[in-house]
């Protein structure tokens, strides 16, 4: 009975320690941008350069928000081109319902109403790590709204389990439910420097990346589940959707590091390279997984290079 008062003590100091830990880090790391519906459910989204030309659509990875394409990608891009930002349905500022929210094919269709809200028929979709797997689908389900794809470090078939079993624990309903909402922000808070360090390695992070990229939104309940739920559930729907591929009829730009440690570029865009001979592949040596931070310009000039192949 001791060891049980305890736990609940330690649980209910967690719940307190969540709740106002989480109201702090929204109001530190607000909305940037403007909400539109999409199937009733508020969706974040920022729109930045001339309101003209063909739009690039950035679609960020799991763990982060907008805000992380933002600083890499976002403000060189609008330099030149109309760019529109999207937190990922459950991330960032964006809702969600239900834990069907974590198929791509659900946030692809997600993504496709926040286009028709914001005026946008065609456009380059541009994805990073588990937003290129977003990307990927949109592009299958929905071809006549892309004009172009760029896939950045995309996972793109099934994750060997002993790389997502502690995710798919996170993401089972009473366990889940309960560690998010307790002690998810209290034990993450010291260690997310050093799991957001390792995405980059070899490289090291921007200066600042955290808090430039409002990158403890993660920590909130809801976004912490969804997170969890988004990488626990994409091992069985990569299992289904890796067969697609060949019949990709889009303009395709595949880019991986070499040294990225966390989507393997032989198991992921070396297969997927081989599987949809139209696409072009591109490794490039010495970089890791956050590749739009590393090597940003040699990103930016391969998009540069998709539109001006006339996309």
């Amino acid at each position: 009975m001791h060891t049980l008062g305890v736990a609940v003590e330690i649980l209910a100091a967690g719940a307190v320690i969540t709740f106002i830990g989480a109201r702090l880090i929204e109001r530190v790391h607000p909305p940037r941008g403007r909400f539109v519906d999409a199937g009733g459910l508020r969706q974040h989204v920022i729109e930045l350069g001339a309101d003209a030309g063909l739009p690039i659509v950035l679609i960020h990875g799991a763990g982060c928000n907008l805000e992380d394409m933002r600083l890499a990608l976002g403000e060189r891009l609008a330099a030149r081109h109309r760019v529109i930002l999207v937190d990922r349905a459950g991330l960032g500022w964006s809702q969600r319902k239900g834990r069907r929210g974590s198929s791509p094919a659900y946030q692809a269709a997600m993504l496709c109403d926040v286009l028709d809200r914001l005026g946008v028929a065609r456009a380059v979709i541009v994805g990073h790590s588990w937003g290129g797997a977003l990307a990927t689908t949109f592009a299958l389900d929905h071809l006549a709204r892309v004009a172009g794809l760029v896939l950045l470090a995309p996972p793109l078939y099934p994750f060997p389990r002993s790389m997502t079993w502690l995710y798919g624990l996170f993401a089972t309903p009473i366990f889940g439910w309960l560690y998010a909402r307790t002690l998810a922000l209290p034990l993450g808070l010291p260690f997310i420097g050093i799991g957001l360090g390792s995405a980059f390695l070899p490289q090291l992070p921007p200066r600042h990346y955290i808090k430039r990229t409002a990158a403890l939104l993660l920590l909130r309940p809801s976004t912490f589940l969804a997170n969890a739920r988004d990488v626990a559930d994409l091992r069985a729907f990569h299992a289904k959707e890796a067969g697609r591929y060949a019949t990709l009829a889009v303009p395709t730009v595949i880019i991986a590091g070499d040294r990225d440690m966390v989507v393997a570029p032989r198991r992921h865009a070396l297969a997927f390279a081989a599987a949809v001979p139209a696409a072009k592949l591109v490794l490039l040596p010495g970089i890791g997984h956050m590749l739009h931070h590393a090597a940003a310009e040699r990103v930016v000039d391969e998009i540069e290079a998709l539109i001006a192949r006339g996309v």
